[in-house]
Protein backbone atom coordinates (compact mmCIF):
# COMPACT_ATOMS: atom_id res chain seq x y z
CA UNK A 1 0.00 0.00 0.00
CA UNK A 2 1.43 3.35 -1.02
CA UNK A 3 1.73 5.98 1.67
CA UNK A 4 0.68 8.75 -0.74
CA UNK A 5 -2.99 9.56 -0.37
CA UNK A 6 -4.69 11.83 -2.90
CA UNK A 7 -5.66 15.29 -1.62
CA UNK A 8 -8.04 16.20 -4.44
CA UNK A 9 -11.22 14.57 -5.81
CA UNK A 10 -10.37 11.84 -8.29
CA UNK A 11 -12.03 10.78 -11.54
CA UNK A 12 -14.19 7.68 -11.54
CA UNK A 13 -11.90 5.68 -13.78
CA UNK A 14 -8.58 5.09 -12.04
CA UNK A 15 -5.87 2.41 -11.97
CA UNK A 16 -6.48 -0.14 -9.22
CA UNK A 17 -3.70 1.14 -6.93
CA UNK A 18 -4.96 4.72 -7.12
CA UNK A 19 -8.53 3.60 -6.45
CA UNK A 20 -7.44 1.64 -3.38
CA UNK A 21 -5.45 4.63 -2.11
CA UNK A 22 -8.46 6.89 -2.68
CA UNK A 23 -10.62 4.45 -0.72
CA UNK A 24 -8.20 4.49 2.21
CA UNK A 25 -8.23 8.30 2.25
CA UNK A 26 -12.01 8.36 2.10
CA UNK A 27 -12.34 6.06 5.12
CA UNK A 28 -9.86 8.12 7.15
CA UNK A 29 -11.72 11.32 6.24
CA UNK A 30 -15.06 9.76 7.17
CA UNK A 31 -13.67 8.52 10.49
CA UNK A 32 -12.88 12.12 11.42
CA UNK A 33 -16.58 12.91 11.05
CA UNK A 34 -18.35 9.87 12.49
CA UNK A 35 -17.95 6.64 14.44
CA UNK A 36 -15.82 4.28 12.34
CA UNK A 37 -18.15 1.38 13.19
CA UNK A 38 -20.90 3.25 11.35
CA UNK A 39 -18.91 3.62 8.14
CA UNK A 40 -20.53 1.18 5.73
CA UNK A 41 -19.53 0.29 2.20
CA UNK A 42 -22.60 2.23 1.07
CA UNK A 43 -21.35 5.37 2.83
CA UNK A 44 -17.85 4.91 1.40
CA UNK A 45 -19.12 4.39 -2.13
CA UNK A 46 -21.42 7.41 -1.91
CA UNK A 47 -18.61 9.66 -0.67
CA UNK A 48 -16.44 8.48 -3.57
CA UNK A 49 -19.21 8.82 -6.13
CA UNK A 50 -19.10 5.10 -6.93
CA UNK A 51 -21.48 2.19 -6.87
CA UNK A 52 -20.90 -0.51 -4.26
CA UNK A 53 -20.17 -2.88 -7.12
CA UNK A 54 -17.31 -0.69 -8.28
CA UNK A 55 -15.96 -0.55 -4.72
CA UNK A 56 -16.20 -4.31 -4.31
CA UNK A 57 -14.05 -4.84 -7.38
CA UNK A 58 -11.14 -3.54 -5.32
CA UNK A 59 -12.23 -4.65 -1.83
CA UNK A 60 -14.52 -7.72 -1.69
CA UNK A 61 -15.43 -7.06 1.99
CA UNK A 62 -15.58 -4.13 4.40
CA UNK A 63 -12.93 -5.88 6.50
CA UNK A 64 -10.57 -5.74 3.52
CA UNK A 65 -11.02 -1.98 3.35
CA UNK A 66 -10.19 -1.48 7.01
CA UNK A 67 -7.25 -3.86 6.71
CA UNK A 68 -5.88 -1.65 3.94
CA UNK A 69 -6.47 1.44 6.06
CA UNK A 70 -4.58 -0.02 9.03
CA UNK A 71 -1.72 -1.13 6.78
CA UNK A 72 -1.43 2.39 5.39
CA UNK A 73 -1.49 3.90 8.87
CA UNK A 74 1.15 1.47 10.15
CA UNK A 75 3.48 1.91 7.19
CA UNK A 76 3.15 5.70 7.14
CA UNK A 77 3.40 6.30 10.89
CA UNK A 78 6.43 4.02 11.32
CA UNK A 79 8.12 5.64 8.33
CA UNK A 80 7.53 9.09 9.82
CA UNK A 81 8.91 8.27 13.23
CA UNK A 82 11.90 6.53 11.66
CA UNK A 83 12.58 9.62 9.57
CA UNK A 84 12.18 11.86 12.62
CA UNK A 85 14.78 9.91 14.61
CA UNK A 86 17.19 9.28 11.74
CA UNK A 87 20.59 10.90 12.18
CA UNK A 88 19.79 12.35 15.61
CA UNK A 89 22.71 11.54 17.91
CA UNK A 90 20.93 12.36 21.16
CA UNK A 91 18.38 9.64 22.07
CA UNK A 92 16.42 12.15 24.16
CA UNK A 93 16.20 14.59 21.28
CA UNK A 94 15.22 11.71 19.00
CA UNK A 95 12.44 10.73 21.40
CA UNK A 96 11.09 14.27 21.26
CA UNK A 97 11.26 14.23 17.46
CA UNK A 98 9.34 10.94 17.38
CA UNK A 99 6.75 12.33 19.81
CA UNK A 100 6.17 15.42 17.72
CA UNK A 101 6.12 13.46 14.45
CA UNK A 102 3.43 11.17 15.86
CA UNK A 103 1.36 14.12 17.08
CA UNK A 104 1.76 15.82 13.71
CA UNK A 105 0.55 12.69 11.94
CA UNK A 106 -2.59 12.61 14.10
CA UNK A 107 -3.23 16.32 13.53
CA UNK A 108 -3.08 15.78 9.76
CA UNK A 109 -5.25 12.64 9.88
CA UNK A 110 -7.68 13.08 12.80
CA UNK A 111 -9.69 10.04 11.75
CA UNK A 112 -6.76 7.72 12.45
CA UNK A 113 -7.00 7.51 16.28
CA UNK A 114 -10.74 6.84 16.04
CA UNK A 115 -10.04 3.92 13.71
CA UNK A 116 -7.23 2.50 15.85
CA UNK A 117 -9.21 2.78 19.08
CA UNK A 118 -12.23 1.24 17.37
CA UNK A 119 -10.28 -1.77 16.14
CA UNK A 120 -8.65 -2.38 19.52
CA UNK A 121 -12.11 -2.45 21.11
CA UNK A 122 -13.27 -5.30 18.86
CA UNK A 123 -14.11 -8.42 20.87
CA UNK A 124 -12.72 -10.88 18.33
CA UNK A 125 -9.25 -11.19 16.80
CA UNK A 126 -9.93 -9.51 13.48
CA UNK A 127 -7.18 -8.98 10.93
CA UNK A 128 -7.31 -5.17 11.31
CA UNK A 129 -7.09 -5.52 15.11
CA UNK A 130 -4.09 -7.82 14.78
CA UNK A 131 -2.44 -5.29 12.47
CA UNK A 132 -2.97 -2.51 15.02
CA UNK A 133 -1.41 -4.71 17.70
CA UNK A 134 1.53 -5.39 15.39
CA UNK A 135 1.93 -1.65 14.81
CA UNK A 136 2.10 -1.02 18.55
CA UNK A 137 4.67 -3.79 18.99
CA UNK A 138 6.89 -2.39 16.23
CA UNK A 139 6.53 1.12 17.60
CA UNK A 140 7.42 -0.15 21.07
CA UNK A 141 10.59 -1.79 19.80
CA UNK A 142 11.73 1.52 18.34
CA UNK A 143 11.10 3.26 21.64
CA UNK A 144 13.03 0.55 23.48
CA UNK A 145 16.07 1.14 21.27
CA UNK A 146 16.01 4.89 21.94
CA UNK A 147 15.40 4.52 25.67
CA UNK A 148 18.15 1.93 26.11
CA UNK A 149 20.52 4.12 24.10
CA UNK A 150 19.65 7.06 26.32
CA UNK A 151 20.49 5.03 29.42
CA UNK A 152 23.75 3.80 27.90
CA UNK A 153 24.81 7.35 27.00
CA UNK A 154 23.90 8.72 30.42
CA UNK A 155 21.15 11.00 29.11
CA UNK A 156 18.44 9.09 30.97
CA UNK A 157 18.36 7.93 34.58
CA UNK A 158 20.31 4.69 34.99
CA UNK A 159 17.51 2.82 36.75
CA UNK A 160 14.83 3.87 34.28
CA UNK A 161 12.12 1.24 33.81
CA UNK A 162 12.06 1.07 30.01
CA UNK A 163 8.70 -0.71 29.90
CA UNK A 164 7.07 1.96 32.04
CA UNK A 165 8.77 4.71 30.04
CA UNK A 166 7.39 3.28 26.81
CA UNK A 167 3.90 3.07 28.26
CA UNK A 168 4.08 6.65 29.52
CA UNK A 169 5.38 7.92 26.16
CA UNK A 170 2.47 6.37 24.27
CA UNK A 171 0.04 7.20 27.05
CA UNK A 172 1.00 10.87 26.85
CA UNK A 173 0.15 10.92 23.15
CA UNK A 174 -3.07 9.01 23.74
CA UNK A 175 -3.99 11.46 26.48
CA UNK A 176 -3.54 14.37 24.10
CA UNK A 177 -5.66 12.54 21.54
CA UNK A 178 -8.50 11.84 23.97
CA UNK A 179 -8.45 15.40 25.28
CA UNK A 180 -8.58 16.81 21.76
CA UNK A 181 -11.35 14.41 20.76
CA UNK A 182 -13.44 15.49 23.74
CA UNK A 183 -13.28 19.03 22.45
CA UNK A 184 -13.62 17.90 18.84
CA UNK A 185 -10.27 19.57 18.13
CA UNK A 186 -8.02 16.71 17.03
CA UNK A 187 -6.45 18.87 14.33
CA UNK A 188 -5.18 21.15 17.13
CA UNK A 189 -3.60 18.33 19.14
CA UNK A 190 -0.13 19.77 18.55
CA UNK A 191 -0.83 22.79 20.76
CA UNK A 192 -0.31 20.83 23.97
CA UNK A 193 2.38 18.48 22.69
CA UNK A 194 5.51 20.48 23.66
CA UNK A 195 4.37 20.92 27.26
CA UNK A 196 3.35 17.25 27.50
CA UNK A 197 6.76 16.10 26.29
CA UNK A 198 8.52 18.55 28.62
CA UNK A 199 6.83 16.86 31.58
CA UNK A 200 7.77 13.43 30.22
CA UNK A 201 11.37 14.52 29.65
CA UNK A 202 11.74 15.76 33.21
CA UNK A 203 10.67 12.35 34.47
CA UNK A 204 13.24 10.32 32.53
CA UNK A 205 16.21 12.68 32.06
CA UNK A 206 19.39 12.24 34.07
CA UNK A 207 19.71 15.53 35.92
CA UNK A 208 23.40 15.00 36.75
Amino acid sequence: MTSNLPDQPLPKHLPADERRAATVKTVIDLAAEQNPSEITTTVIAQRMGLTQGALFRHFPKKTDIFQAVICWVADTLLARIDAAAAGVESPLVALEAVFMAHVGFVAKHPGVPRILFGELQQAGETLPKQRVQSLMQQYGKRLTVLLEAGKAQGELVADLDVGAAKALFLGSIQGLVVQSMMGNRVASIGEGAPDAFAIYRRGIRNAL
